[in-house]
């Protein structure tokens, strides 16, 4: 590639080898005094061609692992408690998980740039779970193990992102097609096409529908996988990324971006799709050998970490306050020729868990905001008052000796509810009665202790200090039928368990046998999909036939069964109005997503009285030219 080979000949015989690492430029140089000392020179070439290049040693003069490993533990102050090393020769890299990463870096980087003069490896620093996390360790290793193959792939997609474009060449033109997620919530995905580019926003399933409308629409003439270039998640609930490791299973061999949580929490929750398809005695749609090829080729990001992902669409992420490592996909496309914001499932509140939604950014042109609480009837009431009503029906239900089963969402919501019980239980507001977390909770739970600066400053700042909420001793894991069999035969108490409409996970099991005891209590916290049981209950069925010991049943629903609106990790009606209100810079155009037909329409209509600006609800496969 030209622009490698510039770059070699402007750094004068010092480099070995240049290469891409996605978007980001590598060189390899075997002189240790360049190595050491060749910054600056490194710098003039950013400044000028304005992209990332990173210098790194040869493996010729790498120091030997025994060596370094034993370097990095004398450097290192002993307080940072390094966990484990892990070495990426094929990349020069060496990986230092500590539990306080901060004292392994130093004042300004000092610590880890004595590491990488010392020891020749460019070190790379990260944090070291306080729950054990098995899958963001099999992750790592998965990585790892690829680490020659990554190192390729990254270079193949470099040399596609940097393949001559000249926007005079063509007529420029950027199209959206919806195979799914419009006028309804589930199966987001948004295929957008430029002359150069086909790039698909979000990969969901509806686990809520039946039969083919649980996926996107894929057998169209404008999707083909051979010419996908990149696939861009939001955030890793089912709806908006359940379908990705299928893509992997049809061939697709190009790059997903996301964060590093997603892409943790994404490998998780597809884990358990298969599990969930087995118990429903379903053949899966995917294996654990395609979620292995979905993390093989996946590129995660920071917030407002820019980098382009085809030669005419540049990629930032932004907070988008939803869970841990959502994000509102920025795209700058056609070098500034237009500027697209998909929000993915935002929240434009701060609560325990994150901070609030970004609502500034450098240009945008068009939008595509979710609207699952887009009607004018879905006011969300204040969070202190939805706080206040949670424990309230939780404080009922245990005085008249009763259990709760709050079914959840294992990505967010729960970690919320966790936080809200725990406040609420160590300041004597809550009767102190045990909570148990069953299914994939706790694992998510550990994923969020990976990454906490995706978390908001007050719980961030709890588990930097070794107070982490999520390990709280009110808190116990149920692991096994048995440890469940207990919690059923107990006392009162409250349990938080997947999924969150009652949909395949533990909260099936405990709803068959909570139901029947009208002293307990069912509360809902969290969004309830058309056609799921969750919503079917909501609207007050009083009975469902369920399978209860290898044989179909109908279960009485005798429980008290509450709602509690304001607790949504959504952005609310009024939270969408004023998320326009305050955008900077105002967009020319908003095209409605994610949410049932009548609530699309209804935000449609108010943003365009609001603001005066082209508002559109387009339907699941059509197509939308925005220039």
């Amino acid at each position: 590639m030209e622009i490698l080979t510039n770059i070699k000949n402007r750094l004068r015989g010092n480099i070995t080898e240049a290469s891409f690492e996605g978007a980001n430029i590598v060189l390899y140089t075997n002189n240790e005094r360049f190595f050491k000392e060749g910054e600056g020179e490194i710098k003039e070439i950013v400044n000028e061609i304005k992209k990332r290049i990173e210098l790194r040693a040869d493996q010729k003069i790498l120091t030997d692992q025994t060596t370094v490993e034993r370097q990095i533990r004398e450097i290192a102050p002993n307080d940072a408690e390094i966990t484990n090393i892990i070495f990426d020769p094929h990349r020069s890299i060496v990986v230092i998980e500590a539990k306080k990463p901060g004292l392994v870096i130093g004042k300004q980087g000092s610590i880890l740039n004595e590491i990488r003069k010392e020891t020749l490896w460019t070190p790379q620093i990260q944090r070291s779970p306080a729950i054990k996390s098995q899958i963001t360790e099999n992750i790592r290793e998965v990585l790892y193990a690829n680490n020659n193959y990554r190192r390729k792939f990254l270079n193949q997609i470099g040399e596609k992102i940097y393949k001559e474009w000249s926007p005079e060449k063509v007529e420029e033109w950027v199209r959206l097609t919806f195979l799914g997620g419009a006028r309804q919530v589930g199966r987001s995905c948004i295929l957008l096409q430029t002359p150069n580019s086909k790039v698909l926003l979000d990969c969901g399933v509806d686990v809520a529908a039946q039969g083919s409308n649980k996926f996107p629409f894929f057998n169209v003439p404008e999707f083909d996988i051979a010419q996908l270039d990149a696939v861009i998640i939001s955030h890793a609930h089912l709806d908006h990324v359940g379908l990705l490791p299928y893509l992997y299973k049809m061939g697709y061999k190009g790059p997903v971006y996301m964060t590093l949580p997603s892409r943790d929490i994404a490998a998780l929750l597809a884990l358990d799709f298969i599990g969930v398809a087995y118990k429903q005695a379903a053949q899966p749609l995917f294996n654990s050998k395609d979620i292995k090829e979905m993390v093989k080729h996946s590129i995660c990001l920071n917030y407002n970490e820019v980098t382009d992902v085809t030669p005419d669409v540049r990629l930032t992420f932004y907070n988008a306050g939803h869970a841990l490592g959502s994000a509102m996909v920025h795209l700058n496309i056609g070098n500034g020729a237009h500027n697209l914001l998909y929000t993915g499932d935002f929240k434009y509140a701060k609560s325990r868990l994150l901070d609030p939604a970004v609502n500034v950014f450098p240009r945008v042109e068009t939008v595509i905001p979710e609207s699952t609480y887009g009607s004018k009837h879905d006011i969300l009431p204040p969070r202190i008052q939805s706080e206040e009503e949670l424990i309230g029906f939780v404080n009922k239900t245990i005085k008249r000796e009763g259990k709760v089963l709050i079914p959840e969402l294992g990505l967010g919501r729960a970690q919320e509810t966790m936080l809200i019980l725990e406040d609420a239980m160590k300041s004597g507001k809550l009767e102190k009665v045990p909570i148990y977390i069953d299914g994939m909770i706790w694992d998510i739970n550990a994923i969020h202790t990976a990454y906490p600066d995706f978390l908001s400053a007050k719980v961030k700042s709890q588990i930097f200090q070794d107070d982490n909420p999520f390990v709280s001793e009110i808190f116990s894991r149920v692991g096994s039928p048995q440890e469940r069999k207990k919690v059923v035969e107990g006392g009162p108490c409250i349990v938080l368990a997947t999924s969150g409409m009652l949909v395949g996970g533990a909260s099936v099991e405990y709803f068959k046998e909570f139901a029947g005891n009208e002293k307990n209590t069912l509360i809902f916290v969290c969004y309830q999909g058309v056609g799921s049981l969750g919503r079917q209950v909501q609207d007050g069925a009083k009975e469902t036939k369920m399978i209860v010991d290898g044989r179909e049943e109908i279960v009485k629903i005798n429980f008290e069964v509450e709602t509690v609106a304001g607790l949504s990790a959504h952005a609310g009606r009024n939270e969408l109005i004023s998320f326009f209100n305050n955008m900077r810079p105002k967009p020319k155009r908003i095209i409605i997503d994610h949410g049932e037909v009548s609530k699309s329409l209804d935000l449609a209509s108010a943003l365009y009285k609001l603001n005066r600006v082209e508002t559109s609800v387009p339907r699941t496969l059509e197509t939308i030219r925005l220039r």
